[in-house]
């Protein structure tokens, strides 16, 4: 039609697709001038791209489309000042939040680049100082088995999404040190992300500084007995004494390999 534009020319010059034009016109944020009664196809004024490209600049600034809807009703100088301002404060927020999310994944980033100097070491075991950490934690139900602690995970981190805690991208799970003397190695009572430290939040255990005798286990945690059966030689040898439950941090998990010959856990005592 002269001096109007396609649903298709419109959807061209403003690179987008003629579905969005669509969507836009059913929820009544941006109607065509003209709809053809016997083909139904939309066209639109050239003074309509103003009041487009308005829109389109407010989705790019991060308003939802109802805000956009609504605010658009009646906006001006005034209203439109007091919007954007609003919204920095919401890019601030949301700024801030992927900048803990991000050195939190360039740990994570970290520790996966270092499984092969971890596999290198693998069956090695080592006294070290352990630092003091955070961990957000829930209680594995009985019996103990490897879906009761796939459960316990899972309530640590929809608890995390939830409520927007400070979570490292790792798993773990403390095993009672008398489940490790009668064999239960992957009986674990505890499952545990680790965490920034935070407030207001009551399932949280700190890991203190001490002294520890480490290993790293290469494989699936079926066969984690072996590196338990050797931590507990180790200790005897050099007259250790085991003053806690074991700690197990995943290096590498389901989160990064769907390989369980691929996985790496740390696994810890307290000694003196």
């Amino acid at each position: 039609m002269k001096d109007m534009f396609s649903i298709g020319e419109l959807a061209r010059y403003q690179n987008i697709s003629k579905q969005t034009l669509i969507f836009y016109d059913k929820i009544g944020l941006f109607r065509p001038a003209y709809v053809d009664p016997d083909n139904k196809y939309r066209y639109y004024k050239a003074s309509q791209i103003d009041y487009l490209d308005t829109i389109l600049i407010m989705k790019e600034m991060g308003f939802s489309l109802g805000e956009i809807q609504e605010h658009m009703k009646t906006y001006t100088i005034n209203t439109s000042l007091i919007a954007l301002r609003k919204q920095l404060t919401v890019l601030d927020q949301q700024i801030r939040h992927l900048q803990l999310v991000r050195n939190r994944l360039a740990h994570r980033c970290e520790q996966m680049e270092n499984v092969k100097e971890v596999r290198d070491r693998n069956q090695e075991v080592t006294i070290k100082e352990i630092n003091p950490n955070y961990l957000l934690y829930a209680e594995v139900d009985a019996p103990h088995s490897f879906s009761e602690i796939s459960i316990a995970t899972k309530k640590c981190f929809s608890q995390a999404l939830k409520d927007a805690l400070p979570i490292f991208f790792q798993t773990g799970v403390i095993v009672p040190y008398k489940h490790i003397l009668e064999g239960r190695y992957t009986e674990a009572n505890i499952a545990f992300l680790p965490i920034e430290k935070t407030k207001n939040v009551k399932n949280i255990m700190i890991l203190p500084k001490g002294r520890a005798v480490s290993i790293y286990h290469y494989g699936t945690y079926q066969s984690v007995d072996y590196s338990y059966k050797k931590l507990l030689d180790y200790c005897k040898e050099q007259n250790l004494n085991i003053i806690s439950d074991s700690y197990e941090f995943c290096i590498n998990d389901y989160i990064s390999s769907g390989d369980e010959r691929e996985y790496i856990t740390e696994i810890f005592f307290y000694v003196r």
